[in-house]
């Protein structure tokens, strides 16, 4: 299969940056095979089994979600305004009522969502993997699954730390798929002991696979690790061995120059949840000065309800609007800089650059073109000032994983959206009641 884009405004975010104002791009089954300017095309358009003119378009690498939380769809708009709700409202109701069938299909709405916004890789953290890797797979999108370890019994594990075992059937499963990369998601290091901490670590370390955790996120998180260790939780985990560039690291709102230091020397990748951090006050992220340490940083909504939107364009705008008020400085965080942390930034915090986050003869075929003939995208004077400040995830027109097209057109292109919506409704009848009589 041999697909030709066309005529579209090409932001390549390879390291020089190279971009063609009318491009072309040639898709060979997985791969990009050729990218460059449109007048220096040689092949007939009749050399190929599709054309797609992207005239009116700009053509990005697929958006990279550095973390999020699949299955927590039913959540979404729940106790958005409560105090503590992590502990009032969502722990309780996912041990009363998240199951293996309704994370499936939250997952399922959730990849639609995404792949809707122009999403093509996503990093999930929660329970019933096994579940939705089935989902993932069904939805042909890209991801590393990570499947919860906490110091309480679950909804899918009935001991504490239970992700443990269930993590060393479910790595195994699915690691030599093409798409989906199994892993292990530690909840938080105040949330586990230490020995759970080195085995999470250990098990990562014997399959080669990402191991991610929610680091620096909390108040209460910060206080305990200085009163009983008289550290913070990165130095803690340092202490411990098991921070390496294996780790993706979720929210590090709270980090002292020490932490940045050892997050670099250590190879961390950070998570930037702008939207989830600022919704719940816990603060902004040292994001200027981690960039400036060359630590990696993507771009994460978290989960659906904690950011309530799964899309990256979203986030893009709060990066910038947040960043430079609390630097009291326009000129930082250029739109340039943000779309890097939407696409090949966030590959490298998942050690995936050699493949994904940039278009570059081959490397996998994750695309996604976005409309410029909306309302809101025209003048268009630099198009990455569109992406970050004037576009949306409406104006995603196509996107294709593996170069597979996945949205044509505003539309899914295997999936019925009415349909998975429906699915997941029927789903929810019990946990809609338990979170009526919760709240």
């Amino acid at each position: 299969m041999k697909t030709l884009i066309k005529n579209s405004h090409i932001l390549t975010m390879d390291e020089k940056r190279t971009e063609y104002s009318e491009g072309y791009l040639i898709i060979e089954d997985r791969i990009i095979l050729e990218i460059g300017s449109y007048d220096q095309l040689i092949q007939k358009e009749i050399d190929f089994d599709e054309v797609i003119d992207g005239h009116h378009t700009i053509t990005i690498p697929g958006m990279i979600n550095t973390h999020t939380h699949i299955g927590m769809i039913p959540f979404r708009s729940l106790g958005d305004d409560c105090p503590d709700r992590l502990h009032r409202v969502l722990f309780p109701l996912e041990i009363a009522c998240m199951t293996k069938e309704l994370a499936y299909h939250s997952g399922k709405y959730a990849i639609a969502e995404m792949q809707l916004a122009g999403i093509t890789t996503f990093t999930d953290m929660y329970y019933f993997e096994d579940a939705l890797a089935q989902a993932t797979d069904e939805m042909k999108s890209r991801a590393i699954l990570g499947e919860t370890v906490v110091d309480f019994p679950t909804c899918d594990t009935p001991i504490a730390h239970g992700g443990i075992d269930y993590a060393k059937k479910f790595i195994p499963k699915w690691l030599n798929h093409e798409l989906i990369t199994p892993a292990i998601a530690p909840h938080a290091p105040n949330t586990n002991d230490p020995e759970s901490l080195k085995a999470a670590a250990a098990l990562a370390e014997e399959y080669g696979v990402p191991m991610t955790m929610h680091i620096a996120e909390m108040d209460y998180e910060m206080n305990h690790f200085s009163e009983k260790y008289n550290a913070t939780p990165i130095a803690f985990l340092q202490s411990i061995g098991v921070l390496s560039p294996r780790l993706i690291a979720a929210h590090c709102i709270h980090l002292s120059d020490q932490d940045l230091q050892i997050l670099k020397k250590e190879g961390v990748g950070v998570a930037h949840c702008i939207g989830a951090n600022t919704k719940s006050a816990k603060g902004i992220a040292r994001i200027k000065d981690m960039l400036e340490l060359s630590i990696p940083v993507g771009l994460g909504t978290d989960g659906p309800s904690s950011g309530n939107t799964l899309d990256l364009f979203t986030q893009m705008k709060l990066v910038a609007n947040f960043h430079k008020t609390n630097l009291h400085d326009r000129s930082i965080f250029p739109a340039k800089e943000i779309v890097a942390m939407a696409t090949i930034e966030g590959a490298k915090v998942l050690n995936m650059a050699n493949q994904i986050g940039s278009l570059e003869v081959g490397k996998r075929a994750d695309i996604v073109l976005v409309e410029t003939t909306s309302v809101n995208m025209f003048p268009i004077f630099d198009a990455y000032a569109a992406l970050v400040y004037s576009a949306n995830a409406s104006n995603v027109q196509d996107a294709f994983i593996n170069g597979t097209s996945v949205v044509r057109n505003k539309k899914l292109v295997n999936n019925d959206l009415s349909a998975l919506r429906s699915n997941l409704a029927a789903e929810m009848t019990f946990f809609s009641k338990k979170a009526k009589e919760l709240t």
